[in-house]
């Protein structure tokens, strides 16, 4: 998100290139380049991902490195990507929906904020983003609950956890879970993955556009005190400053929101990976979900695979950030007028 000048007829003045807004992009060469850069982003990570979700299934935590190990010398690098073909084919339809309905929510919902309810820039902006981050999730985990269903009971195979079947794929598992559970099987844990993930993703949105415009504030008191004889002419950062100021935004955001949804991730992961042995064929509730987590670990058993989740939403978010914003670089109309200098 790019932040307008800070204060007029001040040497300390950030002129960063102009924000772009829905009505600029090209919606073809957004929706298109997006699926690919972002199915780049999503294979880096995607072992990050593994390790979380084993070790949430696990009767007993496992260090994050031990795990790492035994995967690897058990399952070979092949490990580390099992169910990444479903998760691959649920990226490309849930980034759209998510992209078209953050950029769509925050374009309109800024407008309303900063001309109707005469909010300043700063409070527009983050009600904006947070608003943005609320509609995209809930958008997107019409598409992703399915496929987090299929590719998280692929992941934990061979990972030491009761109450698993064994799948030969993405459609083995598609056709076993409806054959058992019918679509009702496919949506397990959606309301939770909403309470998990449309939360978290406003306060991420919220938490990104208030860092990104205190560390550019921070940057022009040290240019008003370095330029206090200068020109007053202001700084323009260039493309590696830009970019860095973005990333350090991003991570920023990203541990707080980690530690307060990580139980609701660890029990949302459970009820969709589980089948819960002793249950008479049934599904886990939440509530015997919890249950079992407190009676194998206590409180602490919600925050297992906190250590791989913190990563890899720090890691996530910053790349996501700066592929997010070179993406709609590339996707406006008129690229001249929003090129990095």
């Amino acid at each position: 998100m790019s932040l307008s000048a800070a204060e007029e007829d001040s040497a300390s003045e950030i002129h960063l290139p102009a924000d772009i807004d829905w009505e600029m992009l090209d919606k073809s060469k957004f929706f298109f380049l997006g699926a690919a850069l972002f199915s780049g982003v999503s294979g880096t990570l995607y072992p990050i991902v593994v390790l979380k979700t084993r070790q949430q299934v696990m009767l007993s935590h496992v260090p994050s490195f031990k795990l790492a190990s035994s995967i690897f010398r058990n399952e070979g690098c092949r490990g580390f990507y099992r169910g990444f073909g479903t998760s691959l084919m649920g990226t490309i339809p849930a980034r759209a929906l998510y992209m078209g309905a953050l950029e769509v929510t925050k374009s309109n919902v800024g407008n309303v904020a900063a001309t109707q309810l005469g909010f300043s820039e700063a409070s527009a902006a983050a009600v904006a983003n947070a608003a943005a981050g609320l509609s995209a999730a809930m958008a997107a985990q019409l598409v992703w609950t399915p496929i987090d269903v299929v590719s998280q009971r692929l992941m934990v195979q061979g990972g030491g956890a009761v109450g698993l079947n064994k799948y030969n794929g993405g459609i083995d598992a598609f056709r076993k879970i409806i054959h058992g559970d019918g679509v009702r099987g496919l949506y397990r844990g959606f309301g939770i993955s909403i309470l998990t993930y449309a939360p978290s993703n406003a306060m991420w949105w919220a938490s990104y556009s208030i860092a990104h415009r205190v560390i550019w504030d921070c940057i022009g008191c040290y240019c008003c005190k370095k330029n206090e004889n200068g020109s007053g002419n202001g700084y323009r950062p260039d493309g590696k400053a830009v970019v860095a100021v973005q990333g350090l935004s991003a991570a920023l955001a990203s541990g707080a929101s980690a530690l307060v949804t990580m139980p609701l991730d660890t029990i949302k992961t459970r009820l969709q990976v589980l089948d819960g042995e002793g249950n008479v064929g049934r599904s886990p509730t939440i509530i015997q979900t919890v249950r079992n987590l407190v009676k194998e670990g206590g409180l602490s058993a919600c925050y297992r695979g906190l250590g791989p989740r913190w990563a890899s939403m720090s890691m996530s978010a910053t790349t996501m950030i700066t592929t997010y914003e070179f993406l709609k670089r590339l996707s406006t109309k008129n690229q001249e007028s929003f090129a990095l200098s």
